[in-house]
């Protein structure tokens, strides 16, 4: 299998879907000649020509009202917002529309539509384009909302919302596009959307997390165990609509505590959906009560003092020891 950035890994699965299947398209500004600002769709315009790669104009709600039209005429558009901060320009066709069609015709007509968004902190950019606006989106009936964490998710998982009859927010973590390489099938693969894995197994705590935490969430369970002793069960959780509840509750009542990690604010985020979850469902399983290790409740701050407020290993291994310890 050969080793790939999430970059490879995600140009991968649009190259394999539009082979596949010749309505799929790809759609956004710069997508084609310039290959994208993170070049994600590096040469599909030249194999697939400009039919089915199409620069758009500067107006993400063009681009998202016209590949509703597309849907309709049996297209499977693939719609790239440059960050996820422009998203917003587009966001009463998304909320109005794209997640709506499905409900509003009974049935008849879906929106087999991917919006594909780089998202997060930690490239040293500015604030539109360094959120994680993940929640927001989450909160929309009728969307599923993905966020891989490493390069075989990645290509596994846009595969899926490919072939998803309905719509996808797919939230890319640029902080982690090219900051690993791990082995990717040669052969296509998908992962189920709403579906999350154990990262790392465990007995003493559960840290919860997606996206470009997991990678803070993995090195502290390497330090908590290596310098504390305590034994750390990580979730990869891959997406936050549907969040799997199974998945969380099965391994805090193994376990008996439980952090949650992610970059957005604390304030209404994805932890505080989780911990509500849990207490629903395992409250005389815990031991402790459950923490939460996020971005703070302002604008992320630029690019200065940008890594005080994302979290850090030292923040999750704080918080573990406070639960373990409780």
């Amino acid at each position: 299998m050969p080793q790939l950035t999430m970059v490879k890994a995600l140009n991968l699965a649009l190259r394999e879907a539009m082979q596949e299947n010749p309505n799929v398209m790809v759609m956004g500004q710069d997508v084609g000649r310039d290959e994208g600002v993170f070049r994600v769709t590096e040469g599909l315009l030249q194999e697939f020509g400009e039919s089915r790669v199409v620069d758009t104009p500067l107006a993400e709600a063009a681009i998202i009202g016209t590949a509703v039209g597309l849907c309709f005429r049996g297209f499977v558009p693939l719609c790239e917002m440059q960050f996820d901060g422009f998203s917003f320009q587009a966001f009463h066709q998304i909320e109005n529309h794209v997640r709506r069609f499905r409900n509003r015709t009974r049935g008849r007509y879906t929106i087999p539509m991917v919006i594909r968004m780089p998202y997060g902190g930690g490239i040293r950019a500015i604030e539109h384009h360094s959120e994680a606006p993940e929640a927001t989106y989450a909160h929309l009936a009728g969307l599923k909302v993905v966020l891989p964490s490493g390069p075989r998710s990645a290509r596994a998982l846009l595969r899926a919302a490919i072939l998803d009859p309905d719509p996808v927010i797919f939230f890319e973590p640029k902080a982690l596009y090219r900051a690993t390489r791990e082995e990717v099938p040669d052969e296509p693969e998908t992962m189920p959307i709403g579906k999350g894995v154990v990262a790392r197994p465990g007995q003493d705590v559960t840290l919860i997390s997606y996206g470009p935490t997991m990678r803070a969430a993995l090195e502290a369970a390497e330090e908590l165990e290596e310098e504390h002793g305590v034994d750390a069960e990580v979730l990869d959780l891959l997406s936050v609509a549907p969040l799997d509840s199974d998945l969380i509750n099965a391994s805090v009542r193994k376990t008996g505590r439980a952090v949650v990690i992610h970059e957005a604010p604390r304030h209404c985020g994805v932890g505080a959906e989780v911990v509500a979850r849990i207490v629903e469902d395992s409250l005389l399983y815990l031991e402790a009560p459950v923490k939460r290790v996020t971005g703070f409740d302002t604008i992320i701050p630029f690019f200065a003092n940008e890594m005080n407020y994302l979290p850090d290993t030292g923040r999750v291994v704080k918080a573990a020891l406070e639960t373990v310890r409780f």
